[in-house]
C-alpha cells in the first residue's frame, strides 16, 4: 500500500511540475506580448519553496507559487504654457523724447567720442607738425614711433598733443600709442629730407645726457657751439623730444644742419656729454645713436656709457668719440 502511495505521489508530482512549466510559459508569453505594448508593462517572478517534509525517505513535493504584479499606465499631465507676451504696445523704435538707458561704463572698452586721431604734416627744416587728439585720455603718457626713433610726451588736460619732430624718412610714418594699447597712426611726406644733415640720439630713463655740436672749430658758449639751450646760436639747431619728469621717460635729441645751404665747408664736431648727478652717477647708461647718410638710409649705433662715481657729483663727462663727426661742403 505504501509503495502504491508512493507512484501515486510521484505521478502527481510529475502532473504538478508540467502544469507548473506550462504556467510559467503562458506567463512569459504573456510577458513578452505586454512588454511590446507603449501603454502597459507586466512585471512576473517565478519562486519556487520547498515543502517541509518528515521523512527524508520520502518524496519531495515542490510547490510552486506565482507572483503577478501589473503596473497601470500612468497618464502624463501636457505642461502648462506660459503665456505669452503682450507685444502689441512695443515698438522696436524709440519713441520721440524717450530717454534711453545708460549703458555701462566698461573701462576696456572706448566712450562714444573718445576716438583717437593723429594728424601729420611737413614743417620747416624737414620736419613734421604731429598733432594728437585723444578726447578721453587728457594727461595721459604717450610713446610716438618713428623710424627708429622713441620717444615720450604727455597730453594736456584736453587730451590734445602738438609736438614738431624732424624726421629721419621722407614718408614719414609716426606710430602714437597709449598706456592702454591704443593709439593711431599719420603719414605726412616731407620732400626736403634730401638738404638736411641729421644725427639723432635717443635713451631711456633720467640719464641726463646733451647733445653737443660745435660748428667749424667753434668753443663752448661761442657761435656755433650749439645744443638744447634755447640760447645757443649756430646754423644747426638741436631738438630735444621727451618729457623727462614722467616715469621711465624716453628721450631723443636731433641735431640739424641745413646742408644744401652752407656757406663753409669743414667739420662739425658732435659730443655726448653727461652731468655726474645721483639720477645716474655711478651707473652705466645705454644710447642709441641713429644718423641720417646722405643716400636717405640710416646708420644705428648703440652706446654705453659708464657715468663716475657720485663724489664726482657737478661734473661733466664730455665723450667725443661716440658719435662721428660731419663732413660740410660749401654749396
Amino acid at each position: 500500500m505504501a509503495q502504491k502511495s508512493r507512484k501515486i505521489l510521484t505521478a502527481g508530482g510529475t502532473v504538478l511540475c508540467a502544469a507548473l512549466i506550462g504556467f510559467l510559459m503562458q506567463q512569459n508569453a504573456a510577458r513578452e506580448a505586454r512588454q511590446v505594448s507603449p501603454r502597459q508593462a507586466v512585471i512576473q517572478q517565478a519562486v519556487q519553496q520547498p515543502e517541509a517534509v518528515t521523512d527524508v525517505q520520502d518524496h519531495a513535493v515542490t510547490r510552486a507559487v506565482g507572483l503577478s504584479l501589473a503596473a497601470a499606465s500612468v497618464e502624463l499631465s501636457q505642461p502648462g504654457r506660459l503665456p505669452a507676451p503682450a507685444l502689441e504696445q512695443v515698438s522696436p523704435f524709440p519713441v520721440k523724447g524717450e530717454v534711453l538707458p545708460e549703458t555701462p561704463l566698461d573701462p576696456t572698452e572706448p566712450q562714444l567720442g573718445c576716438a583717437i586721431q593723429a594728424v601729420a604734416e611737413p614743417a620747416p627744416m624737414a620736419s613734421a607738425k604731429l598733432s594728437v587728439s585723444a578726447p578721453c585720455y587728457g594727461n595721459q603718457r604717450v610713446t610716438v614711433h618713428h623710424s627708429g626713433l622713441i620717444f615720450t610726451e604727455t597730453t594736456d588736460d584736453a587730451g590734445n598733443l602738438s609736438v614738431t619732430v624732424p624726421v629721419l624718412s621722407a614718408d614719414a610714418v609716426f606710430v602714437v600709442a597709449l598706456q592702454n594699447g591704443r593709439g593711431a597712426v599719420a603719414t605726412t611726406l616731407v620732400e626736403d629730407l634730401n638738404q638736411i644733415a641729421r644725427v639723432a640720439v635717443q635713451w631711456s630713463g633720467a640719464a641726463g645726457l646733451q647733445l653737443h655740436a660745435r660748428e667749424f672749430g667753434a668753443a663752448y658758449g661761442d657761435t656755433g657751439h650749439v645744443w638744447a639751450d634755447t640760447a645757443a646760436k649756430g646754423y644747426g639747431q638741436v631738438v630735444r623730444l621727451g618729457e623727462p619728469g614722467t616715469l621711465a621717460p624716453q628721450i631723443a635729441e636731433i641735431y640739424s644742419f641745413p646742408a644744401s645751404d652752407s656757406p663753409v665747408s669743414g667739420t662739425i664736431a658732435l659730443s655726448l656729454e653727461a652731468e655726474v648727478a645721483a639720477t645716474n652717477c655711478g651707473r652705466d647708461i645705454s644710447a642709441q645713436s641713429i644718423e641720417l647718410r646722405g643716400d636717405g638710409t640710416l646708420g644705428t649705433h648703440d652706446l654705453v656709457l659708464s657715468i663716475p662715481d657720485c663724489s664726482a657729483a657737478g661734473d661733466f663727462l664730455v665723450l667725443n668719440n661716440l658719435i662721428e663727426d660731419l663732413k660740410i661742403a660749401a654749396k
